[in-house]
């Protein structure tokens, strides 16, 4: 055998190994994986007719139908509200286990946040102001 001959297999094995393109291609890939014994038993329950719903089959007798005419019962709730002082420290409790899940900043991170956050406040500020100046100018040059 040759190494082209050997390269040939190797491709036809990647082809039926990929993925199929189609639909078709993709149910029969399905269809031909699937048990033998699944496919029966699906076969077997569409050819099995469906019990109508006012008839009783085996293993239902007159307990199951006296239950039906009446109406379920309602639950019985009755928790008991823990005291305020029991609700406030588990409040506290829950806040402390959150605060040490936080990953706080270093010093230097909040210096740059800090900075960037003056200089930007800053910035707005003189736009607005700019802003302000303008349309002031303008509306005393057309009102007088």
């Amino acid at each position: 055998m040759s190494d082209s001959d050997a390269g040939g297999e190797k491709e036809q094995e990647s082809k039926r190994a990929s993925r199929p393109v189609t639909a078709a291609a993709r149910r029969e890939r399905r269809a031909s994986a699937r048990p033998a014994g699944k496919a029966t038993a699906k076969d077997q329950d569409k050819a099995r007719p469906a019990a109508k719903a006012g008839s009783s089959t085996e293993g239902t007798g007159k307990a199951a139908e006296a239950k039906k005419g009446r109406a379920t019962p309602k639950r019985v709730r009755k928790d008991k509200k823990p005291s305020l002082l029991a609700r406030l420290m588990r409040f506290v409790r829950e806040v402390w286990a959150e605060l040490r899940k936080v990953i706080w900043p270093t010093r230097k991170q909040m210096v740059t946040y800090t900075t960037v956050v003056l200089v930007f406040v800053a910035f707005m500020v003189a736009l607005v102001y700019l802003l302000d100046f303008v349309f002031r100018k303008g509306v005393f040059w057309l009102f007088g």
